[in-house]
Formats: C-alpha cells, structure tokens, sequence
C-alpha cells in the first residue's frame, strides 16, 4: 500500500460515477411512480380538508347569522306578545265600558219604564177615587133630593143610611 487512504483508481471513479447515475435514474423511476401518486394524493387530500374547513367556515356563518335572526325574533316576539295583550286588554276595557253604558241605558229605560207605569198606576187609583166619589156624591144627592121631599122619608133616609153604616160605628 502506497500510504494512500483510498484507492482511487479509474474503475473506482468509473463504478462510483455508474452507481451515481444508477441512484438517479432510480430516484427518478420511483419519482415518477412513487413520489408522484403520494403528491398528488396529498394535494387531494389537502385540496378535500381545504374544502371541508371552507364548508365549515360557511355553515358556522350561516348557523351565526341564523342565531342572529332567531335571536332577533325572540326579541320582536317579546315585543309582539306585549302588543297583542296591549290590544286585548285595550278591546277588553272597551267591551267593559260598552257593556257598562248598555247596563245604564237598560237601567234608565227600567227606570223610566217604572215611572211611567207608576204615574199610570196613580192616575188609575185618582180615577178610581173620583170615580167612588162621584158615585158617593151621586148616592148622597139622591138622597138628599128624596129627603127634600118629604121628612118622613127623610127619616127613613137617615134610619136606613144609620143601618148601612152600622149601629156600632156611629155611636163610638
């Protein structure tokens, strides 16, 4: 040995040099047939998780602007439950005032319906009154006029009058 580390001679250089083009037309092969699928599987892969992190993205947007309209809906229902038991108690208080004046209005029809009747009454009973009186004084004319004539009728006339009315009455 020469007192050279290495032998290189020219059939090392030359096996050295076919060994390397060998690797690379290997790495190239396997490059192509390989290395090739596996990237244009990641970039599927990629290109698919890309897609569904963008679906995501969407759909938490439009579950966001949802949130934001029911939200919103809860608050104008609130608001729209208040109006509509504002109007019913407003409709409520209006029956009650119309079914009030149509109580009066029947009261004061009843009233005036009992007055009249009453005012009849008592024009019925005064009737009756002048009616017994003129029947009264009629009685007490014809008998004054048959008394006028002749005394002994005219004591007759009080005899018969005392016993119409009674004995008892006259004399207490």
């Amino acid at each position: 040995m020469d007192g050279r580390l290495f032998d290189l001679d020219l059939q090392l250089l030359a096996d050295a040099t076919l060994m390397i083009i060998a690797v690379f037309v290997l790495f190239l092969i396997a490059s192509y047939f390989l290395f090739n699928p596996v990237r244009e599987m990641m970039a599927k892969r990629q290109a698919k998780i890309k897609g569904e992190l963008d679906s995501a993205a969407r759909d938490m947007e439009d579950a966001s602007s949802l949130k934001k309209q029911y939200e919103e809906k809860l608050k104008n229902i609130n608001v729209e439950a208040e109006a509509i038991l504002s109007d019913a108690r407003k409709r409520a208080l209006e029956n009650e005032n119309k079914i009030v004046a149509q109580a009066k209005e029947e009261a004061a029809r009843i009233i005036d319906r009992a007055k009249v009747e009453a005012e009849l009454e008592k024009q019925k009973a005064a009737d009756d009154v002048k009616r017994e009186m003129v029947v009264l004084a009629s009685i007490m004319a014809g008998k004054v006029v048959k008394a006028s004539i002749d005394t002994t009728v005219q004591e007759s006339l009080v005899n018969e009058t005392l016993k119409e009315i009674g004995e008892s009455t006259w004399q207490s």
